[in-house]
């Protein structure tokens, strides 16, 4: 009997697990997943907790509700790899054999990385938003701050879901305007980036939303420390920017797993081919989703094109031919930008976003670089989707690779 071993029951691993358990044959090949916990978390709905849009429940549920009958699954955190050996040693001192391994093992958030970060100040007036416990800490604090300088920080990149900074400032933005304090609070978003976004073209007019929006914008800022004492982050070149509130976005690494392992970059992430998906060096390892080292966002909508891609050729490895399915980087994001409304951006490696109507051409019914109601809509229903059947590795209507059909060069 063959065996597949899945590492990671996040969005990407779960996705493939369901992929693959309906067409390998039962009596042929073991499939087992390994995840060190048992709670699975939509990550996307993190980012509305602190603006009471979403609650705890909303976001969590169980993960062995999404695992296909027959799996075997193991709760246990991953010592490391050994490749040469075909296996993989668990925390609990179990060790797997494997014929194929798939690597979805995710990233973390890191605050520990840059200095003061996570000190006196961590959950008082220092948050995040990318971890539950950070997003529920920064709800109860925003319940009653009564204004100030409120200071989002991307410390370095790459990091999840690229879009979802902006999405917050635009969201406080809305909120304290609700709130009625919007005049008493000072918006700043630091970002090493030379714009607000990672594509020049979306930058461009996401920057132009900063303005309308009365939020500070300030780039090139590389991030060397945060000054608990006097509530300012510092920058490697000595610019200063004080702060009453810090939302920061921490360094993004692979799982401590791929490190122990030696299959890593310097943040963890593997070295992994950005079209076939497989691990650079090794033809019986493949990578999904934000443990790749790919220039692609680190996003759910990117784990569903790859995960389409991955099944093609992972059938096609297994049966002893090349893999031929090819990932374009496709992306495909709603931005959330306040008062009910929202921005879609679709792009890949190649292609900037480009305005146009999105899935149909012509008819859309989601704006491209425009914001809408409807695309605000698409944000919303997408979590219903993610639970119903994203998660279950059903089709969508969306194409893998990127279309140009509907876009206005």
């Amino acid at each position: 009997m063959k065996k597949l071993v899945i590492l990671g029951a996040g969005t990407a691993g779960t996705m493939m697990l369901n992929k693959l358990s309906n067409v390998l044959e039962k009596d042929e090949w073991q499939i087992t997943i390994v995840d060190q916990y048992e709670t699975h978390y939509y990550q996307p709905g993190f980012l509305f907790i602190p603006f009471n849009i979403y609650n705890k429940k909303d976001v969590i549920k169980p993960k062995r509700d999404f695992f296909p009958t027959g799996t075997e699954v193991i709760i246990s955190e991953i010592d490391k790899i050994e490749p040469g050996k075909n296996r993989v040693l668990l925390k609990n001192n179990k060790v797997l054999s494997y014929d194929y391994l798939i690597i979805a093992t995710g990233s973390k958030v890191k605050p520990e990385e840059t200095e003061g970060m996570k000190g006196e100040l961590w959950y008082k007036n220092i948050f995040d938003f990318y971890t539950i416990e950070g997003a529920l800490a920064l709800q109860s604090f925003f319940k009653h701050w009564e204004g100030g300088k409120l200071v989002l920080n991307i410390t370095e990149m790459p990091i999840k879901c690229p879009v979802a900074p902006l999405e917050f400032v635009f969201l406080a933005d809305w909120f304290f305007t609700e709130q009625g304090i919007r005049d008493k609070v000072d918006i700043h978003f630091v970002t090493p980036l030379p714009g607000a976004f990672t594509k020049p073209r979306a930058a461009s007019i996401l920057g132009d939303f900063l303005d309308k929006k009365n939020i500070n914008l300030t780039t090139e800022f590389n991030i060397a420390k945060v000054d608990n004492d006097n509530k300012k982050i510092v920058s490697w070149d000595e610019r200063e920017i004080p702060f009453d509130v810090l939302v920061t976005i921490p360094t993004n690494m692979g799982d401590e797993a791929i490190e122990r392992s030696g299959m890593g970059d310097e943040l963890n992430f593997i070295p992994t081919d950005k079209h076939t998906l497989m691990a650079k060096g090794y033809d019986n390892i493949f990578v999904i989703g934000d443990a790749t080292d790919l220039p692609s966002s680190k996003a759910g909508s990117v784990a569903h094109f790859e995960a389409d891609i991955l099944f093609e050729n992972f059938l096609d490895v297994i049966e002893g031919r090349d893999p031929k399915a090819k990932f374009d980087g496709h992306a495909n994001c709603f931005i959330e930008s306040g008062f009910g409304k929202g921005i879609l951006i679709d792009f890949n490696y190649d292609t900037e976003p480009l305005p146009g109507k999105f899935p149909l051409p012509g008819v859309g019914p989601f704006s491209l670089l425009e914001e809408t109601k409807m695309n605000h809509y698409g944000k919303v229903m997408f979590r219903w989707m993610y639970w119903n059947s994203l998660i279950k590795g059903q089709e969508l209507p969306i194409e893998s690779n990127m279309s140009m059909a509907g876009k206005r060069l």
